[in-house]
C-alpha cells in the first residue's frame, strides 16, 4: 500500500524532495499508523507485511530508507536485513530496525547484521522522524562521497593514460634523436674519409 505524498501549506506536492520509505511490519494496524504519521511528516511511504514482499519491492524500485520490524512470522526482520546487505544493489540501503525487544542482545545483533539504527517500541514519532532524517542525510553524504571518489578515480585513470601516451611519445622522440645523431655521425665519418682521401691525393 502506498501512502499519498505530503501536501504542503501552499497546496503543492513536494515531489522534488520527496523521500521514499518502505515500512515492513506484520501488523496492519502498526503499518497504518506508521504510514499516516510518516506521510504527515513529508515522506512517501510504501507499506508491506512480509519480508519476502519487502525484498521484492526493494529489488523493483528505489527507496531512501527501510523501516523494518524485527519480529515477523515466516521471514524475520533479521533475515530480511541480511538479504538486503548481501545483495549488491541494496548493500548500502539505509535500514532502521523497529522492535518491541529492548534488550542489549537484540540491539547488538541487528547492528552487527548491518542496521543503520535501532528503535524500540513504543517510540515517539518525532524521535523516529529525527532518526530517519539523520540516517538518510548520512546515506546521501556517503553516496556523494562515493560519486566524488569515482569521478576522481576516473580523472586519475585519464591522466595516467595521458601520462603513458606522453612517455611513449617521449621515448619515440628520444629514439628518433638517437637515430639522427647516428646518421650525422655516419655522415661526418664519410666526410672525414673523403677529406683524408683528398689530402692523400
Amino acid at each position: 500500500m502506498e501512502m499519498p505524498p505530503h501536501q504542503d501549506a501552499l497546496g503543492g506536492f513536494r515531489t522534488g524532495t520527496m523521500r521514499t520509505i518502505l515500512a515492513v511490519d506484520d501488523s496492519r494496524t502498526s503499518l497504518n499508523v506508521i504510514g499516516q504519521q510518516l506521510s504527515a511528516n513529508g515522506y512517501l511511504v510504501v507499506l508491506c507485511e512480509t519480508g519476502a514482499e519487502a525484498l521484492d519491492l526493494i529489488a523493483a524500485r528505489g527507496f531512501d530508507l527501510v523501516l523494518l520490524d524485527l519480529v515477523m512470522p515466516g521471514m524475520s526482520g533479521l533475515s530480511v536485513l541480511r538479504e538486503i546487505r548481501s545483495a549488491r544493489d541494496s548493500a548500502d540501503l539505509p535500514v532502521i530496525v523497529v522492535t518491541g525487544q529492548n534488550d542489549t542482545l537484540s540491539t547488538v545483533e541487528v547492528l552487527r547484521a548491518g542496521a543503520d539504527d535501532h528503535v524500540a517500541k513504543p517510540f515517539s514519532f518525532d524521535v523516529l522522524a529525527a532518526r530517519i532524517d539523520r540516517v538518510i542525510a548520512r546515506s546521501r553524504r556517503i553516496a556523494e562521497l562515493k560519486r566524488s571518489n569515482a569521478a576522481l578515480d576516473a580523472r586519475i585513470a585519464a591522466r595516467a593514460m595521458e601520462l603513458g601516451e606522453a612517455r611513449a611519445q617521449l621515448a619515440e622522440t628520444r629514439a628518433d634523436r638517437l637515430r639522427l645523431i647516428a646518421s650525422l655521425q655516419q655522415l661526418n665519418d664519410r666526410l672525414d674519409g673523403l677529406s683524408e682521401t683528398s689530402a692523400a691525393g
